[in-house]
Order: C-alpha cells, then structure tokens, then sequence
C-alpha cells in the first residue's frame, strides 16, 4: 500500500502485473511505466520458487536484460530488503525529475 500511495502523491500510476514486452509474457510485479521503473519481489524463501532453480533464475535474467534493453530501470527486491523501496524511488525520481523526465 505505501508503494501506492507514494505513486499517488506523485500523480503517477502504479500498475501490477504490467506486461512491459510486445513479444514475450513477461510481466513486472508492479510498474511505473511512465518512469520506466519495473519492480520485482523475488520470491526466494519458499521451497518451492522458480527463482531458485537454474532454469528460472536464468529465465529471469532474460527477462531483466531484455527490460534494460527497452530502457526499464528494474529495482529487485526480497523479504530482507523490501523496504528499501521507497528510498530507492525517491533517489531515482529525483534524478529524474533533475534530468526533466519526472
């Protein structure tokens, strides 16, 4: 919720699952599209993820290399670090805002 209401304060619009690739289903969890910021939450604590296999951990820098390629910032994040997130935004909205594109 506080990611919400950090992008409603900003007037911008938060999007989940926003799919950022014409041809492949790849899906952010949460999107800023117009900041190009896509935000991930890895799932790594469960037994079970996708993350944690090979074949999905190298699924997912596919994923996250064809988004830098389209000009996406991609921020990751995990159950240790999630709430870095808001001060992570604030520092590149700035920037953005200094570079006249916020």
């Amino acid at each position: 919720m506080q990611l919400f209401y950090w992008c409603q304060e900003r007037g911008l619009q938060l999007k989940e699952e926003y799919r950022f690739h014409v041809d492949r289903k790849w899906r952010f969890d949460w999107a800023i599209s117009s900041l190009k910021i896509g935000i991930e939450f890895e799932g790594l604590m469960s037994e079970k993820s996708r993350h944690t296999t090979i074949k999905g951990f190298s699924g997912d820098t596919q994923k996250y290399n064809a988004a830098q390629e389209l000009g996406y910032i991609v921020l990751r994040y995990t159950v240790l670090n999630y709430k870095d997130l808001l001060t992570d935004l604030d520092r590149i909205y700035a920037i953005q805002k200094s570079n006249g594109k916020g």
